[in-house]
């Protein structure tokens, strides 16, 4: 299983950015994919869900109405729409899947927002 995160960046607040996660070894469209983040000093928190067939997803209250978690199967990739970026999600984030019982994670990929 490999999942590799891209498209961060620095942005200014209230920018936007789409995160991307490519990936591979195991069979895509069978599995839930979730984003979570990590902000320096902090612990790693959930961010958003989708569900394998992609119909049903739920986010952290932080970032209700402002993220958007969606799938393409035929890329095998999930992506997080980030819009109305606030100084608060400075942080790196992360895609991963429960997979056989484990855990997997990308490198992640830095957000940072800031003026």
């Amino acid at each position: 299983v490999q999942l590799a995160e891209s498209g961060g960046g620095l942005v200014q607040p209230g920018g936007s950015l789409r995160l991307s996660c490519a990936a591979s070894g195991f069979t895509f469209s069978t599995y839930g994919m979730r984003w979570y983040r990590q902000a320096p000093g902090k612990e790693r928190e959930f961010v958003a869900h989708i569900s394998s067939a992609g119909d049903t997803t739920y986010y952290a209250d932080s970032v209700m109405g402002r993220f958007t978690i969606s799938r393409d199967t035929a890329e095998n990739t999930a992506y997080l729409q980030m819009n109305s970026l606030k100084f608060e999600d400075t942080a790196v984030y992360y895609c991963t899947v429960l997979y056989s019982g484990r855990r997997y994670w990308g490198q992640g990929t830095q957000v940072t927002v800031s003026s």
